[in-house]
């Protein structure tokens, strides 16, 4: 099947499958591990707490098997979810604001912000409790979101935001910042492990109080996105001709370069940088479904779900019984993805 062929599938047609293949794949993923558990048994875990579905379920499963369903896998599962979600929901904010398409949601900074927050977490505070919460996560989501004001204030110029002093204000910060973790670490000692692997980006030991810290912080993000989208089309024509059509050019990059961070600063809060997701899954979401923000933006999100999840399952069991950073996967992954862009766009004006 061609790519024009693909634009014309119907998009709710893609989405249903997408969906069920992403069920699908989470019943798988929570039956595999240390611990094989079929999946009629995993479904018949999850159905039980389900009230409409209960009363129907026969327990043929024992309690461990339920403890490593509910308390541990799923949250994990759950959390992979939110983050591939989030950052390809980001990447395809960011791409349609600066109009590149290999522009991904640690563009400007957010990652290395997260890094030097939770190093300091890691370092200075980590037997502290915030708001019921690990101080890495919390310390994590401030610097991702200071950061990304500083270089918000850097690249405006009187009162506008321009696409070219935004990456340039974001790799500047982010290569400050760098330096700044690389300081902390060179002193950091016997913590040394700790902080490299928090930027590899996993999702080991995560559990459900990450869930819920990440999850409000994702729906305002997702709101704030969606309320854009239409605007976010008629952008990609160009600033010139969005704004005689009427549209608040500054105000709608504003907003939607503010959800996008947002999103961004929720996911490395609880996930460690995780790179390239944000870059991948529009790229080739856009090949599927075409450009119209609409669909374009729900469906990378639920794909990046998907993504995410699966590469975290098989990060668990790829070396079992060691677990191999999701964010190394995710890195082997999209290096190679990111040289075939740049070949594309040297050999041929790509536009979005």
């Amino acid at each position: 099947m061609n790519n024009h062929s693909l634009k014309n599938t119907k998009p709710y047609t893609v989405f249903i499958f997408v969906a069920a293949v992403t069920v699908l794949g989470a019943i798988f993923a929570l039956g595999i591990g240390t611990v094989n558990i079929p999946p009629s048994k995993v479904f018949k875990i999850i159905a039980s707490r389900l009230p409409f579905l209960a009363g129907n379920i026969s327990k043929n499963w024992t309690f461990t098997d339920e403890t490593i369903i509910l308390q541990l896998r799923l949250p994990r599962i759950l959390l992979a979810f939110l983050v591939g979600a989030e950052l390809s929901a980001a990447g395809v904010i960011y791409q349609g604001v600066v109009r590149n398409p290999m522009a991904d949601p640690y563009i400007i900074g957010a990652s290395s912000g997260a890094s030097l927050g939770a190093s300091l977490g890691i370092l200075f505070f980590s037997s502290m409790k915030i708001l019921g919460i690990g101080s890495i996560p919390f310390f994590a989501f401030v610097g991702a979101a200071g950061t990304i004001f500083l270089v918000y204030s850097l690249a405006s110029v009187g009162g506008r935001t321009y696409s070219f002093t935004l990456l340039l204000s974001g790799v500047a910060v982010s290569s400050f910042i760098s330096a700044i973790v690389s300081f902390f670490m060179y002193f950091s000692n016997e913590k040394l492990h700790q902080i490299y692997f928090w930027l590899m980006g996993s999702f080991s030991s995560q559990g459900w109080s990450e869930v819920y810290l990440n999850f409000p912080y994702g729906i305002i993000g997702f709101a704030l996105a969606y309320w854009n989208l239409r605007e976010l089309n008629i952008l990609q024509l160009g600033e010139e001709t969005a704004f005689f059509t009427g549209v608040d050019t500054e105000r709608v990059k504003k907003t939607a370069l503010a959800s996008a961070s947002l999103l961004t600063a929720s996911a490395v809060a609880v996930s460690g940088v995780i790179g390239f997701v944000g870059l991948i899954i529009p790229h080739i979401t856009r090949v599927v479904i075409g450009p119209d923000y609409r669909y374009l933006f729900p469906l990378s999100a639920l794909v990046g779900g998907m993504y995410l999840m699966l590469a975290d399952t098989l990060s668990r069991v790829i070396i079992a019984p060691t677990e191999l950073p999701v964010g190394i996967l995710t890195a082997l992954f999209g290096g190679p993805f990111f040289i075939y862009l740049l070949f594309q766009k040297k050999n041929k004006d790509y536009r979005i």
